[in-house]
This record gives structure tokens, C-alpha cells and sequence, in this order.
């Protein structure tokens, strides 16, 4: 079994095919969206394969790091350039094409007019090992 995770983005990925912002989405879009989310980890469970996950809110802050004795910076990258995750599912798989075939999945996940969003999903496995570094 490999962990994999799968981060939906709210901007900073590929244009989904149905792009209507969720903020323009009816109260039952939404909550249509937000079942199959629920339906989809509750499967996974049943089969195992879930591990974790969680939406989050469209706000966030970049922090950097200033030097000793300063406070951190928070003035990041301009809002409209970052990268915002929209929210996060751990599976762990016999392989790395069921996460494929899984992420495939959750991209469909219903949006405005209930119609699937073919939105891009971000697979990323987690490591297993720390890196060999050889001198």
C-alpha cells in the first residue's frame, strides 16, 4: 500500500471544464457537492483505501521566515497569483494507478447545474523513505 494525496485547488491548477466559482453556486449545489465528497470517502473507507481528509477555507496567509528576532513576514505573493487549496484527501493504494482511477473519480464531483467539474486534481505520493545522499 502507498500513500497518495489528492489536493483540490480553488485557483493555481488547470481551469476546470465547468468553472463557475462554488460562491456562485446554489445552496443545493453545494450541498450535492459536498455529498459526494461525503459518499466518496465513505466508500473508500469501506474499502480501506481512506485515510484522512479535509476542506478548507479559501482564505490563508503566505509566512516567511525574517531573520533572528523579527517578526515573520506575511506580505507573500499577490492574491490573485497564489496557489489556494481548496482541500485535501489521503488514500493509501495498492498502486499508484488506483490513485489515478480515484482522482479520476473525484473530479467528477457534481458543481453548478449539477454537472460533473472535470476539475484537475493534484496526485502526489508521500515519501517513504529520506532521500540517500551519497558524498
Amino acid at each position: 500500500m502507498a500513500k497518495y494525496l489528492l489536493l483540490k485547488h480553488y485557483r493555481g491548477g488547470p481551469t476546470p471544464l465547468h468553472d463557475v466559482p462554488m460562491d456562485q453556486w446554489t445552496p443545493e449545489e453545494v450541498s450535492a457537492h459536498v455529498q459526494y465528497m461525503r459518499d466518496f470517502a465513505a466508500r473508500l473507507e469501506d474499502t480501506g483505501e481512506f485515510v484522512e481528509g479535509q476542506a478548507l477555507s479559501p482564505e490563508g496567509t503566505f509566512v516567511r521566515y525574517d531573520g533572528e528576532g523579527r517578526p515573520p513576514v506575511t506580505d507573500g505573493p499577490f492574491a490573485e497569483t497564489k496557489d489556494l487549496i481548496a482541500g485535501w484527501m489521503v488514500i493509501d493504494v495498492d498502486s499508484y494507478d488506483r490513485a489515478l482511477e480515484l482522482a479520476g473519480e473525484l473530479s467528477a464531483a457534481p458543481g453548478a447545474g449539477g454537472k460533473p467539474l472535470h476539475e484537475w486534481l493534484e496526485v502526489r505520493p508521500f515519501l517513504t523513505e529520506p532521500p540517500t545522499i551519497s558524498e
